[in-house]
């Protein structure tokens, strides 16, 4: 995967954002404000056991088409208002214009987040950016739908160079064409890079929408934790069924208490001596086995560009499908037998294919030196 290098943006740590919230920080409420009395039920349910949790509503929900519930507008505000003042909990929802904004700032709302629509369209992002200028207030970016880091990236930065210093992403899965047993897939691996290019930005995962079900919520949790995320965004009830948007996908707060409780909250790292010297000696051994990795690599590639000299040479074509298909159904057998994924297996031989056609395109594409 290509990704830029370490982005430096200014980021509030997250510690000195909610001083009183739980770590992990814990985003839980409705889909969607249906009405005053569920609003408020679902709040004082959740704050049961979740009190220094921040309660999440969408307000208005852009829909993929117009028929469909599209939010109660600006009335939710004054409910999710209602909501902090009974419960103490602090409120956030989702904007996607200038006029949000607006109405947001006004009604007192605590922690604003952009969805996946509106983070993959940079015009709006930028008008967003433009209405946030001297404001102080937490502002989470979504993921796009698609799996392009590069917007994701930017709409982070047009956000950041407007002055939002209290910023994180949400991880909420990407749209895949391939058929999975997920909403959006969860693609983690460029969570990771995003990790890799900004340490110090917050990531909150969105296991709801990712998932689309309700019965893997606490796998994909637990996930996200042990991939030392800072939160969880989980879209919780009173009475899912009854549900406007997304009611397949949503859990009542006793549901929510339940999986919770089944996580492991673990460390990001230990003071134990005898682990930290463990951990050294096997860091040690997974160094020396990626350089010889590595070393394996370029002599296959080696062989593969003196093949293409071949090739050229009696004027054959790169491409050759049946040996392509042999080399990939060998070592898919091979790495079985020595307990490797075939997922893994797939993955790790396109890449090597595709830098093999590459190499020897390079050869066929070498003109003759005149003597």
């Amino acid at each position: 995967m290509n990704f830029p290098s370490k982005i430096k943006l200014s980021i509030t740590p997250l510690s000195q954002w909610f001083p009183s919230t739980d770590k992990p920080l814990t985003i839980f409420g409705p889909c969607s404000a249906e009405s005053e009395k569920q609003l408020i039920d679902t709040a004082k349910s959740i704050s049961k056991n979740f009190p220094n949790n921040i309660f999440r509503a969408g307000i208005w929900k852009p829909r993929t088409r117009p028929n469909s519930f599209e939010g109660v507008g600006s009335v939710g505000l004054q409910w999710l208002k209602k909501v902090k003042q009974e419960t103490g909990m602090l409120v956030a929802t989702e904007v996607a214009n200038a006029h949000h904004i607006d109405e947001c700032l006004k009604a007192g709302i605590d922690v604003l987040w952009l969805g996946a629509r509106t983070t993959g369209n940079p015009f709006s992002v930028q008008e967003i950016a433009d209405a946030l200028v001297g404001v102080d207030i937490p502002v989470f970016v979504k993921n796009p739908l698609n799996p392009d880091l590069q917007l994701w990236l930017g709409a982070l930065e047009r956000i950041n160079d407007a002055g939002i210093t209290k910023i994180g992403a949400i991880h909420r899965g990407f749209h895949s064409t391939e058929k999975t047993n997920f909403r959006y897939s969860p693609k983690w691996e460029l969570v990771i890079a995003l990790k890799t290019i900004i340490p110090e930005l917050p990531i909150v995962c969105d296991p709801s929408h990712i998932c689309g079900n309700t019965e893997m919520l606490e796998n994909i949790s637990q996930k996200a934790l042990d991939l030392a995320m800072d939160g969880l965004m989980l879209e919780t009830h009173i009475s899912p069924k009854q549900a406007l948007s997304d009611a397949h996908q949503q859990i009542t707060p006793e549901k929510l208490f339940e999986i919770f409780s089944n996580l492991t909250i673990r460390k990001t790292f230990s003071e134990n001596v005898i682990f930290k010297s463990q951990l050294e000696m096997l860091r040690d051994l997974i160094d020396r086995a990626d350089e010889e990795l590595l070393q394996v690599v370029s002599k296959r590639m080696s062989i593969v560009q003196k093949i293409g000299e071949y090739k050229k040479e009696n004027n054959v074509t790169i491409l050759q499908i049946k040996r392509w298909e042999e080399i990939l159904r060998n070592q898919l057998q091979t790495g079985n037998n020595l307990a490797l994924s075939s997922d893994f297996i797939k993955h790790l031989y396109l890449l090597i294919h595709d830098e093999s056609i590459r190499l020897q395109t390079g050869v066929m594409n070498e003109k003759k030196q005149e003597v």
